[in-house]
């Protein structure tokens, strides 16, 4: 379920899903020397155990969310096979409006490839 500022993703497990109940909360923030970008705090279970991780993105990164969130649940006993953590196309959706009216970017913004290919330090 999304909100702007928060979704929350929740399965039961069967045979195309484990147990996840996971928060993804974010929320732009600004640096004298990095500029804009967003904070993210991800935490809650995954087939009960419980886990909580920060990261931050740069504005011309944020973008790339659902990989970073999907390589932090993965971490933390997200089976690759069951694919990427934000699975509901129109959550996606929604979250990457709401963080890029909140940066105030457009399509065609530049963006960093090489950091992109590198993914998140």
């Amino acid at each position: 379920m999304f909100e702007p500022g928060h979704l929350h993703l929740h399965a039961l497990p069967g045979l195309d899903q484990q147990a996840v109940d996971i928060h993804l909360h974010y929320e732009v923030r600004h640096d004298v020397e990095k500029g804009a970008f967003v904070h993210f705090t991800m935490d809650g279970s995954i087939d009960g155990n419980p886990f909580k991780e920060e990261f931050d993105m740069p504005k011309d990164q944020a973008f790339n969310f659902a990989s970073d969130a999907t390589r932090i649940a993965q971490k933390h006993g997200l089976h690759p096979r069951f694919g990427p953590v934000v699975r509901i196309h129109k959550e996606y959706d929604a979250m990457f409006e709401d963080i890029r009216a909140k940066l105030g970017t457009h399509p065609g913004d530049p963006v960093d490839l090489d950091q992109v290919l590198r993914g998140s330090d």
